[in-house]
C-alpha cells in the first residue's frame, strides 16, 4: 500500500471525509485551521487512497514527557466505514511503528473511546496493552 504525507492544504483537504468518519464533530474549516495549528506542534497527517479516494487516515506527533523521555502519539488513526478491514488502518498503524523505530524511539501511544471496539481489536493485534486511564475536565 502506498502510504501519503499530507504536505499542502489541497492533501489535508483531501483526507476530511476519512477523518470524518472518526471525527463526525469537526466541519472543513474547522479540520483545516486546527490542521495547520497542530503541524507547529509536529503533527504529521498521512493517508492512503484507493481509486484516488482517501479511505483511510493517521495524523500524529512526536512527544516528550518527563516520564518517558520521546515518543509517537498517534491522535487519529481512521478508515472510511467501506473500506474497513481491508488493512489500511494496518498499514497506517505499522508506518508509524517503522517510524518510531528509525527514530530510536521506545513508544508509541494513543487514546481510544471506550466503545471502539473495533479499533481496540486492532490495537490488541498491534501488541498494545492498556495502560492507562484518560481523564477529562469538562470546563
Amino acid at each position: 500500500m502506498n502510504i501519503k504525507t499530507a504536505e499542502n492544504k489541497e492533501d489535508i483537504s483531501s483526507c476530511y471525509q476519512a477523518m470524518h468518519a472518526l471525527r463526525q464533530n469537526i466541519a472543513l474549516a474547522d479540520f483545516l485551521s486546527r490542521i495547520d495549528v497542530m503541524q507547529t506542534e509536529k503533527y504529521q497527517l498521512i493517508y492512503i487512497e484507493d481509486e484516488n479516494k482517501v479511505v483511510a487516515v493517521c495524523g500524529f506527533r512526536s512527544v516528550t514527557s518527563l516520564y518517558e523521555g520521546a515518543f509517537i502519539y498517534i491522535d487519529d488513526l481512521s478508515t472510511l466505514p467501506d473500506y474497513r478491514g481491508k488493512g489500511y488502518g494496518s498499514a497506517l498503524f505499522d508506518y508509524v511503528v517503522e517510524k518510531a523505530q528509525s527514530e530510536g524511539l521506545k513508544a508509541i501511544h494513543l487514546d481510544s473511546a471506550h466503545h471502539r471496539y473495533d479499533a481496540h481489536r486492532l490495537y490488541l493485534n498491534k501488541k498494545m496493552n492498556i495502560v492507562y486511564h484518560h481523564f477529562r475536565l469538562e470546563l
